[in-house]
C-alpha cells in the first residue's frame, strides 16, 4: 500500500528568519513566534507546523514532535538518505560510506546506497561488501532503468535527501531521475551539486509523491561531528550485527577484544564482511572520544 506523505503545513525552506510553509492555499511566508527563540528552538525544513494569524501576518505557532532531526544539514523528519558513491573517480571510501549510513540509522533514517559510474569500473567489490549488510544497494548503470524506477518508488511518500562526495555523480543521477521537469531539473541538480562554500540552507522539492531535500555544502566530516553516535549505540547501526548481539558471552560486549564474541565469530565465518567490521572498529574508537556534553545532547 502506497504511503501518503503529509505535504500541507510542512516547512519547505527558510531564509533569513522567514520560513516558507506549504499549505492548502499554497506556499505561505511566515515567521515563528518569539517563544521558540526563548526555548532555543529553531524551525527546520521538513518540520510539520501549526500556523496562526497575528494581525496582518501569519506565524508558526507550534512545531509538531519530530521523529528525527539533523544538525547539519539542518533538516527534520527525514525518512530516506540516498548515499551516492562512484565506483571510480573518485574511488569509494568505505569508511565514509559506513559513517554516513550509521548516522542515518542512528537517527531512524533508512540509508540507501547508490553506486554510480559503473560503466567505468565493475561494482562487484562494492556490492560484495554490502551484500549482507542489511542496507539496500542500487547500481545506477547508465543503460538500466530499473534502478531509477526503484529510486522513484522509494521516494514516494517519503522525505528524502541525497548525499555523496564531490564528483560522484549526484547531479547526473538527479537529471536521469527527473528529465520531465525540464528547467527545474537543472536548478535542483545545480543546487545539489554546488560547492562547499555556498549557503547551507535546506530546501524541499516535490517529486514522485514525496519530497527531495536539497542539502547543500555539507561534508561527511561535518555530518559526523554534528550528529555523533554514542559507542553503546554503534552496534545497532550495523544491521548485519543484529542476529549475533544476544549471543556474545558478555553483556555489554563491544565486539572488539572480548572472548566468545558472536560478532567477531561471524566475521571469521564470513557472515559479516571484514571491511564493514574494520570500519566498525574505527568508528568505535572515534565514538569513545564523544564528549559528555555531546552525550547529554543526544
Amino acid at each position: 500500500m502506497t504511503q501518503t506523505l503529509q505535504f500541507e503545513n510542512r516547512i519547505m525552506k527558510g531564509i533569513g528568519g522567514f520560513y516558507y510553509v506549504q499549505t492548502a492555499a499554497g506556499l505561505v511566508c511566515c515567521k515563528p513566534k518569539g517563544i521558540f527563540r526563548k526555548r532555543g528552538i529553531s524551525p527546520l525544513a521538513g518540520d510539520l507546523v501549526t500556523l496562526e494569524t497575528e494581525g496582518d501576518s501569519t506565524v508558526i505557532a507550534e512545531i509538531a514532535p519530530r521523529k528525527n532531526a539533523l544538525i547539519r544539514p539542518p533538516i527534520a523528519n527525514v525518512d530516506l538518505l540516498f548515499v551516492v558513491a562512484a565506483t571510480v573517480e573518485p574511488s569509494p571510501n568505505y569508511l565514509v560510506l559506513d559513517r554516513m549510513c550509521a548516522i542515518a540509522l542512528d537517527k531512524g533514517i533508512t540509508p540507501i546506497l547508490v553506486a554510480t559510474k559503473t560503466d567505468l569500473a565493475d561494482p562487484k567489490t562494492f556490492c560484495e561488501i554490502y551484500a549482507d549488510s542489511g542496507i539496500e544497494v542500487l547500481v545506477a548503470d547508465q543503460g538500466e532503468t530499473a534502478p531509477l524506477e526503484r529510486i522513484r518508488e522509494l521516494i514516494c511518500g517519503k522525505v528524502c535527501a541525497f548525499t555523496g562526495n564531490s564528483g560522484v555523480g549526484k547531479s547526473t543521477l538527479l537529471n536521469r531521475l527527473l528529465p520531465q521537469l525540464g528547467q527545474q531539473t537543472g536548478e535542483i541538480s545545480k543546487k545539489l551539486g554546488r560547492g562547499r562554500h555556498t549557503t547551507r540552507q535546506v530546501e524541499l522539492f516535490e517529486a514522485f509523491g514525496g519530497l527531495i531535500a536539497d542539502t547543500p555544502g555539507f561534508s561527511s566530516l561535518e555530518m559526523e561531528r554534528t550528529n555523533p553516535i554514542l559507542k553503546e549505540n554503534l552496534q545497532f547501526c550495523f544491521p548485519e550485527f543484529a542476529p549475533y548481539l544476544t549471543q556474545c558471552r558478555f553483556t555489554g560486549c563491544s565486539h572488539r577484544l572480548e572472548k566468545d564474541c558472536a560478532v567477531r565469530r561471524a566475521v571469521d565465518e564470513g557472515k559479516i564482511h571484514p571491511q564493514r567490521y574494520e570500519n566498525y572498529l574505527a568508528m568505535y574508537k572515534d565514538a569513545e572520544a564523544v564528549k559528555e556534553w555531546e552525550r547529554n545532547g543526544k
